[in-house]
């Protein structure tokens, strides 16, 4: 499978200080954007260990793959799926003690959305609500469901779109890394087909851009035969996009584009 990937995080327009982190680890065909929280300095922090720590144990066990694991494999999950969860639960260990060891940092944690691409397959891991994308086609299709509490309150209650936007508690998420000593991880299988572009994102993305008008720039640049293939061209966009209305938040986009 042949890949051609991108990464970009901005600032945006509001804050001081970028929380999000990007990472590109293309000899494991691995891309990941991870969103912090905490404040200042934590929450960079945070997101900054959870890219390292995937990376740091995708390393390993490429090396090694009789190498021990810290967690039980779980069952039901191939060996690939297993690895991409056990790699976000060992970030999350890492992050929820180094909080509870140092007072300055207590409360930080971090969202995570990974993607990892094998001989059998595409595989999402997620926590929080970093997203992940499909394009294909001309369409849009979210592949992972955000761990928030609008979202666990969509499943009990039909809102409006007015609702939606007015929502009280909208940016409360309840599933992150950080948070507790443990966590689960939300995996998904996916089979990618030459043509896709799959795009990684965190929330001051997503919360700025709505489906459609990011439907509308991948596709302008997938109808462009001297573009079609400019993933940083398309992270770009979306980046501005994001900042044009509004960037309330940091922004960042991960765009894999698989190809012939």
């Amino acid at each position: 499978m042949k890949l051609k990937a991108a990464a970009l995080t901005n600032v945006g327009m509001k804050r001081t200080h970028n929380e999000d982190s990007v990472l590109l680890v293309p000899h494991e065909n691995l891309f990941i954007v991870a969103d912090g929280m905490g404040g200042h300095a934590s929450g960079e922090v945070a997101s900054a260990m959870a890219v390292d720590q995937i990376k740091q144990f995708f390393e390993m066990t490429s090396k090694d793959e009789e190498q021990t694991w810290p967690f039980k494999e779980e069952r039901g999950l191939k060996y690939e799926e297993n690895r991409l969860s056990t790699s976000v639960k060992l970030a999350n260990r890492s992050i929820y003690e180094t909080a509870q060891q140092d007072a300055k940092k207590r409360g930080m944690g971090t969202t995570v959305v990974t993607m990892l691409f094998t001989h059998d397959g595409a595989y999402t891991g997620h926590c929080g609500d970093s997203r992940a994308y499909l394009f294909r086609d001309g369409n849009i299709i979210q592949l992972t469901e955000d761990h928030s509490l609008l979202n666990d309150y969509l499943k009990a209650h039909a809102l409006t779109p007015e609702e939606i936007e007015n929502f009280p508690h909208k940016n409360v998420i309840v599933r992150a890394l950080g948070m507790k000593d443990t966590i689960a991880v939300d995996i998904g299988r996916h089979e990618p087909k030459p043509g896709d572009v799959f795009m990684l994102c965190s929330d001051g993305l997503s919360g700025m851009v709505t489906d459609p008008d990011m439907n509308t720039i991948i596709n302008g640049f997938l109808q462009d035969e001297a573009r079609a293939d400019d993933v940083e061209g398309m992270c770009n966009a979306l980046i501005d996009e994001a900042n044009k209305n509004g960037g309330t938040d940091n922004v960042s986009a991960v765009c894999v584009k698989v190809l012939p």
